[in-house]
């Protein structure tokens, strides 16, 4: 593994030859990069016989371009849902020092076929579904795979002069594991990937480049009429890219800084979705030194919770719920399961064996909420009289100076930055306030009635309204409202969102 300068190293010292201790970050996306690349891998009740285990690996998957566009071309999108043959990752970086180096480790599973054949009378071998001891061991034919990594570290200025290829398949292989009792065997095999991963730069202006990472399929097609099982044995499954670096730091695409902007909506990111890795930051400038483009979409510095024990396959679940239903497994669709496949018996034995106290941290937990009185822990929601002072209806908010409460007049302004997609058919939009909320975790939204709504005195009959940030609304006074194309009522509007609680 490639390995960067250390804090403090000596001058001249080459990052690239592995010289001295990682600094880098990989280990500490570690946790997340496997939920992503376990993600849907197999799912509860973990048994072969599951019908939404006969249907698997829905996520970042490549295949050879022609067996994709064997019924027409695919069409890129932002996540990797849809089978491709392709990813390609963009994103802006921050120069920091000179000499900076970028670091890339792509990984994805290849799949490995699990075949349980047992012993035949003229001491051949015959495959079957399943096999059984006489000591009672069960063993079931059935998909499995193996995690594949490549990681390159090169120097940017390199990356800005020209394009940088690597390989990233993984080779075929066949290992076989003998039975108790002599009742057989077990055969695993896999198939060739091909595949390569190509890197370059440019550079924007001052200190920012854009980087691109494009992997793509480079295998050949298979027949057409192949069923997608089948030409799964020689996909890239899962497939995710990592991205660090020295001397440069990451750019968010989805809460870049003002002056980034335009630059960050021009990147091209297709079939992943780039988001800025490690702990959040208390005060940021919008970049980070690690960055997680996945196949399915994640916030910035998404986390493991640290209460959960261990991986489920299933990182969008609540962990509470499906160790209570793995406990709830009879033992013989226990038994079925830890035959099913190694990492689904992991997951029983761990469920199993699970100390009550590691199950109560599973009811989960409150967290970034400040005690407004440092006397009183609990957070300011939690005690009895948190909104006795609160009325939604009379409370004032100031907006760009200006009082607002309900009835005042606004303009609606949502930003691309952290507001709800369908709230920006609003720009533009004058709309009347009926209250000011306060969230318990501190922050304040306004729900709002648009003006131009005929439903308008319904919506605030029974309770529907628009809701935004303060910094989302622009104070109008009486003559702002009633000037010349202050509305716009040519924007469609099917947003209604649910009041807040």
């Amino acid at each position: 593994m490639l390995t960067g300068l250390t804090e403090g190293d000596a001058a001249g010292a080459d990052p690239l030859r592995g010289e001295h201790p990682a600094r880098h970050g990989f280990e500490r996306l570690a946790a997340l990069a496997d939920a992503v690349l376990y993600e849907g891998y197999l799912l509860y009740p973990y048994r072969r016989s599951s019908t939404k285990n006969r249907v698997r690996w829905q996520f970042g998957v490549l295949f050879p371009r022609e067996w994709v566009e064997a019924s027409g071309p695919v069409v890129p999108g932002v996540s990797g849902s849809a089978d491709s043959w392709y990813q390609r990752t963009e994103c802006l970086l921050r120069v920091r020092r000179p000499g900076a180096v970028v670091r890339v480790k792509v990984r994805y599973l290849q799949m490995q076929h699990k075949q349980v054949e047992e012993t035949a009378p003229d001491g051949g071998y015959r495959p079957v579904a399943s096999l059984r001891t006489d000591a009672g061991a069960a063993y079931l034919s059935f998909d499995e795979a193996v995690p594949r990594e490549t990681e390159v570290a090169v120097r940017l200025d390199d990356l800005l002069r020209g394009e940088c290829a690597i390989p990233v398949g993984a080779p075929p292989g066949t290992d076989i594991e003998a039975l108790p009792e002599g009742v057989g065997r077990v055969v695993r095999r896999r198939e060739e990937v091909l595949a390569h991963t190509t890197l370059v730069a440019e550079h924007l202006f001052e200190d920012v480049c854009r980087i691109r990472v494009r992997t793509e399929h480079t295998g050949p097609a298979p027949d057409a009429r192949l069923p997608r099982d089948e030409a799964l044995r020689g996909a890239l499954i899962a497939t995710h890219t990592l991205l660090d670096g020295d001397g440069v730091d990451f750019v968010s695409l989805i809460d870049s800084p003002e002056p980034l902007l335009e630059a960050t909506r021009a990147c091209r990111n297709e079939f992943t979705f780039p988001v800025l890795g490690g702990d959040p930051p208390t005060d940021g400038d919008g970049t980070a030194p690690l960055l997680l483009s996945a196949p399915i979409i994640l916030p910035d510095h998404p986390q493991v919770a640290p209460e959960s024990p261990g991986d489920l396959h299933d990182a969008a679940e609540i962990d509470e719920i499906l160790t209570l239903r793995t406990m709830l497994l009879t033992d013989e669709e226990k038994q079925e399961a830890r035959a099913t496949d190694p990492r689904a018996a992991a997951i029983i034995d761990r469920v199993d064996s699970m100390p009550q106290e590691v199950f109560a941290r599973l009811h989960g937990a409150v967290r970034s909420l400040k005690p407004a009185d440092p006397a009183d822990p609990r957070p300011v929601w939690w005690r009895e009289d948190a909104d006795a002072d609160l009325s939604p209806v009379t409370d004032t908010v100031l907006v760009d100076g200006v009082p607002v409460s309900a009835g005042s007049q606004v303009l609606l302004r949502p930003k691309g930055r952290g507001a709800d997609a369908q709230d920006m058919f609003l720009v533009g939009r004058t709309a009347q306030v009926a209250a000011v909320l306060h969230d318990i975790d501190g922050s304040t939204h306004l729900a709002v009635t648009l003006d131009d709504d005929p439903a308008a005195e319904l919506h605030s009959w029974y309770g529907r309204f628009h809701y935004f940030r303060p910094d989302e609304l622009q104070p109008l006074t009486s003559a702002d409202a009633a000037a010349p194309g202050a509305a716009r009522t040519d924007s469609p509007t099917n947003s209604e969102r649910r009041p807040m609680t």
